[in-house]
Order: C-alpha cells, then structure tokens, then sequence
C-alpha cells in the first residue's frame, strides 16, 4: 500500500495564550449553547464568591445590561496589580490572559476556594468580544480593555479615590461568533445566585436585568437551614424546626441541614467548597453512613426498633429526606474539571463524625421530633419489605410463564436498541389502532388502560400491585429503583402517545412522575419520547390534504390554500378518531412525525414541579393554577398545549423539548 500522505513537523499546531480556548470552547465550558453561555457568568461569580470565602467581600452586583453584556462587581480584595514576576505583565493582563494563572495554586493565598483550575476568568475573555476589567486598589481605579482574549490597552489609572476602598468590576460581552446565542435568560441565572446566597449566608447578591428593570436581592442569615425550608416550602412537614449543626474538624468546615416530609422519596443535595457536587462524591457518603447508623442506633437503644427486628436501611432513614451538606475544603479533589463528584477521602471520615455528633445530639434533646422520624423510617421498612415480596411474586410467576411480556403487549421483531421503540398508548382503542398502523419490525405498542396510579402518592409496595405500571416494567425489562439496570432495556425509544386532551395530558403527566420517580435514569440518558399527533385535519371531500398541528399552523394552511374554497376542517381530539393509516402518517412514521424528548436539566426544578403537581397538598397546586390560569387557552388542544403551556417547561430548564 502507498502511503502518499505528507505529515511531518510543520503539521503540527502549538496553540498559545488563549487561542485552545477559542478552538475548542467546549472543553473548558461544556457547551456553546445556552448552558455554556451562562458559566461565562459563574465563572466570574465564582470568583467573587471565592472572596467571600476568605472574609474579604459581602456584597457581589451581577448586572445584564441593556446592550445584553454582563457586569459582575464585588468589594472584595481586588485583582493585584503590580507586575508579575514571572510573566513581566501586570496580574491583572496575567489572569486574564494566561490559562492557569491564579492565586488559588499558591498555598496561603486562599484558605478554600471553589476554583482551583485557574482558567474561569481568563476563559471567558477569550470568548468575549469586549472585556473590560475595573479594579480599586491602593485608593485608585485601574482599568484595562480586551477583545477576545487580546489585550487592547494598558492597565492604567483612570481615577483616584478619596477612600481606601477595593473590590473588581468585570463587564464582558459574549462573542456572537462563539455561541448558538447571547441572550441571558434571568430565570436560570436567578436560580444560581439564589443557591449561591444560601450556601454564602454572609453574602448579599444583588441581581438586575436592566433590559426589563427587574431587580432580586438574595440574602439569607439562616444559611443552608433556609436553603431547605426553601425546597420544602411546598411539602409537608412531618417536624418544623430544620435539623443543623455545623462543625469544623481538621481544616474542614462541615454544615448539615436535614428536615423530613411525608413524601416517599429522599433530596439529598451536596456541595464542596460552592460546587454543587451533582454525582455525590466522600462527603455524601459519610453523610449516608452516619445518618443509617446513628438513627439505628437511637432506636435500639430506646427500643423504638425491637431486638429481633433487622435494622432500618439507608432508604428507610432517608425517606422523605430533605438534607443540604455543605463542605469547605482546603484542597478539594474534583473527578475532572466538571466538578461533579468531590474524591477526597479522609473528607468521609470527617463528615461521618460530624453527623454522627450533631444528629446523636439533636435527636437526644427533641425525643417527640426522633420518634416521628424513627416512626416514618419503621414504616418505610414495611412498605420495602412488601414490595420486596411483590417483586419475588412477579418473578416467580415470570418463570412460570417462561418470562413472558405482557399479554396486551404487542412486541416488535427487532431487539436491537438503536432503532426499535415502543408505543404507550391510551386505551385499548387506539391501542388497536396503533397495532395496525405501526410498523411491526421496529415498533411494539402497549395500551394502557386509563389513568395509571399516582406513585407521588403512594410507597412502591402498593405502586407494584399495578397491573399497568407493572406492564411497563416487564416490557421495558429495566426494573425499577436499586434494581433498576438501563444495560436490560428492551428499547431504544420509550414514547408515551395520548390523546389531545386534558385527559391525555393528565396520562402524560403521570407517567412522566412515574419514570422520574423510579425510572430516572430513563430520561437522562435520552429514551422517553412524548408524540404529538395532529390537532387538525384539513379535507378536500373526504381526502386529508393537509395535517395541522396548532392554531398557528391552521391558519398558516388556510393563508396558503385560500379561505374561499370548500374546505372541511376535522379537529381531533383522540387517537381513535384516526384510522391505522393516518396515524402512521401522522405521529408515528419516523420520517414525518413530531417527537418531543423528555429531558432534565435541573433536579430540583423537576422535584418542586412534581411535588406541587402530583403532591398530596392541594395548596400548592391551588397557587400554581392561580399563577398562570392566564396561559391557559384551549387547555384540551395539544397544539395549544405544546404552543401556550410550554413556559412552564422552558421556565424549568426545558424538561421537554423538541427533538432534533
């Protein structure tokens, strides 16, 4: 074989300063979507943050400004601004301009910080058209300006101060040639800032969009005991005073906040050193050890768990948890530059004794607030004890019937993930319908009869006694909860097909609460579908012409046809009002359908949406709906659906969106 390739030295790139950075924006902050666009803020807030950490700054002002640039401003230390003796710059053009430059590599400068990469602030002025950098120091204003990670002037005075004041202003504009989009949208940025003021309860936050003169102060005394008093606000509590303690061991700052409600599932949320630590890490860990251990152990002593019983799980003790634990390390160990999951191993020892400490303690002093929790803990046992025992019955029957799937379920031929899906289909009916209309070698259908169980309201035992969800659980092979294994499943595509009406959006929600409460993984790797079958039909005799999927659409057709002609218009408001050849045409055909994918951004906006929705608190609910009845046009039409009520997604991190 001739290898006529010419690759030698000169092929070989050497990216310098900022430039990687421009090259593969991605790397450094995950995205040039809407979610990469808004670190570009966290980054510099971060690094406010980290002086607040220090004692140096209580006050940060994050400011969108008309032109839809970002001002972030702090009265902490500010940036130095003598010449760095190893770059012959001054410090302000060294962090911004070299990646890994920063004073939290350098022992003593900063005691704990979130950001110990040194690339956030030096990131975003890469990919800023216009970086303008404000620092008050030595009682005067020094300035410096930059494009795209260039320097544009010197730093250089600009204004001397009467008072011995300091702090860093950093206004940034994003680069349009870098992100799918520049517009900040204020609901995501709220939601941070508010997380970051209560997890900082020294911190006041200042937050204004000049673009429409709106303006929030986050600032929280209670701490991390407000932070969960805010995620429960629309639960039940089974106590009312949060559980805190806070402790400082070994350099490491621990604070705990715990309070129960009478839901059924845990909200564990962890932190180190601000990070949100989405994937847990050691600090979680102990927190788990400990609570199981020092719940059981106050049981037995008080008898409240008798000798012969087994001792409670660590999802007994945490059902209807509610907790915040919030570490502050010196030198936190993150799994990647993601900072996901915090590795640092003595920290679970650490957080174990702490807990341990602080919940013995608690739980001594309010005996009446212990017995409650012990009582709810004795109750979960229960209820995993016969769900363990239903699911020991279905497997049993399961081999008897040589592992049949369900009898209504209409399997297809193909196994192979990448292109086969399932239907969830409402009623028999349109099941029928589906049936027929399908293609057989990669779609299997499910009909569903009715409305399914509302498992936010009931244990898994008495969820596991439904004929319709345990349908779906054999079908989709996966199990559910600790069981729950996504290497088993049967289907590339899990599609929940319903009816345009308020019925068939009830349906939707309530299999969405049940794949988000014990079939989680299921949406996060991409497999739950919603499909969005028409809302009209446009007829030229008994012949559809055109398929409409909204209002929008319809009058978009009758522009385009003319309004003058004989056109029948056939609204459909279920599944079963189309024939096996128009819904194929219409909603499952893969080349012409419209598929909405389930997707969660954010956890604990989808937990509070659930609750609230699907809660056993009418309250709640009865707010929401008074909230935003004004959205609430044509509520049994899917188009309107889709078209009016997807704010609601879209302002909660866009759980469904269109499928690309």
């Amino acid at each position: 074989m001739t290898n006529n390739r010419h690759y030698g030295a000169g092929d070989i790139q050497v990216l310098t300063g900022l430039e990687p950075v421009r090259l593969r924006p991605g790397m450094y902050i995950g995205s040039t979507g809407p979610k990469g666009l808004h670190h570009l803020i966290y980054e510099v807030v971060d690094n406010s943050i980290d002086e607040a950490l220090q004692g140096m700054c209580d006050t940060i002002e994050v400011t969108i400004l008309k032109d839809g640039s970002v001002s972030v401003s702090d009265n902490g230390s500010g940036i130095p601004v003598e010449k760095h003796p190893q770059t012959g710059k001054s410090t302000v053009e060294t962090v911004l301009t070299i990646l890994h430059a920063g004073g939290k590599f350098k022992e003593g400068a900063y005691k704990v910080s979130g950001g110990l990469h040194g690339v956030g602030v030096s990131v975003v002025n890469a990919l800023s058209t216009k970086l303008v950098a404000e620092v008050k120091r030595n009682k005067k204003l020094y300035r410096q300006e930059f494009s795209r990670g260039v320097p544009q002037t010197e730093l250089e005075v600009v204004k001397d101060l009467k008072e011995d004041v300091t702090g860093t202003t950093i206004i940034f504009h994003p680069d349009p040639e870098i992100f799918e989009t520049v517009e900040f949208e204020f609901e995501v940025l709220e939601k941070r800032f508010r997380e970051m003021a209560f997890l900082n309860k020294n911190v006041k936050i200042i937050f204004t969009d000049e673009r429409v003169d709106r303006q929030e102060i986050f600032h929280y005394e209670g701490g991390i005991k407000s932070f969960v008093e805010y995620i429960n606000r629309k639960k039940t509590k089974i106590h009312k005073d949060v559980i805190y303690f806070e402790e400082l061991s070994e350099n490491t700052q621990v604070e705990v906040a715990i309070q129960y409600t009478d839901s059924y599932s845990e909200n564990v949320l962890t932190f180190a050193n601000n990070i949100n630590t989405e994937e847990g890490g050691t600090h979680l860990s102990g927190f788990r050890a400990s609570v199981t251990r020092t719940i059981n152990d106050y049981g037995r002593k008080y008898n409240i768990i008798k000798e012969k019983e087994e001792n409670l799980s660590g999802d007994d003790v945490r059902e209807g948890m509610t907790a915040i634990i919030s570490v502050k390390i010196p030198n936190p160990q993150f799994e990647g530059q993601t900072k996901s999951k915090l590795g640092n191993s003595e920290t679970r020892g650490i957080v174990d004794g702490v807990v341990s400490n602080g919940l013995t303690a608690y739980l001594e002093e309010n005996p009446k607030v212990a017995k409650i929790i012990l009582d709810k803990a004795l109750q979960a046992r229960r209820a995993r004890e016969a769900a363990r025992k239903a699911r020991d019955l279905t497997r049993k029957r399961s081999i008897l019937d040589s592992m049949t799937l369900p009898g209504k379920l209409k399997d297809c031929h193909e196994s192979d993930i990448s292109v086969n899906e399932i239907f969830l289909v409402e009623g028999d009916s349109a099941g029928g319908t589906a049936k027929d209309g399908r293609d057989s070698n990669i779609q299997a259908v499910l009909p569903l009869r009715g409305k399914i169980m509302n498992v936010e309201k009931a244990r898994l035992d008495k969820i596991l006694n439904s004929d319709e969800i345990k349908a779906m659980i054999t079908a989709f092979g996966t199990g559910i909860d600790k069981e729950f294994d996504i290497n088993n499943l049967r289907y590339g595509k899990i599609i929940i097909m319903t009816d345009a009406d308020v019925d068939g959006a009830h349906i939707m929600t309530l299999l969405l609460t049940f794949f988000f409460r014990h079939m989680k993984p299921l949406i996060e790797h991409g497999h739950i579908y919603v499909a969005k079958p028409p809302l009209y039909g446009v007829k030229r005799g008994e012949k559809v012409i055109r398929y409409c999927y909204d209002d929008e659409e319809l009058e978009s057709a009758l522009n385009e046809l003319g309004r003058d002609k004989n056109y029948k218009i056939a609204r459909y408001k279920g599944l079963g009002e189309m024939n096996a050849e128009q819904l194929w045409e219409t909603t499952m055909n893969p080349d012409s359908r419209i598929l909405l994918r389930v997707n969660i951004e954010d956890v604990l906006d989808a937990d509070d949406v659930f609750s609230t929705l699907m809660g056993v608190d009418v309250e709640p609910r009865r707010e929401f709906i008074e909230e935003n009845a004004k959205y609430a046009e044509n509520i049994d039409a899917w188009g309107n659906y889709d078209r009016k009520c997807k704010w609601k997604w879209n302002n909660r991190r866009r759980y469904i969106q269109e499928d690309a």
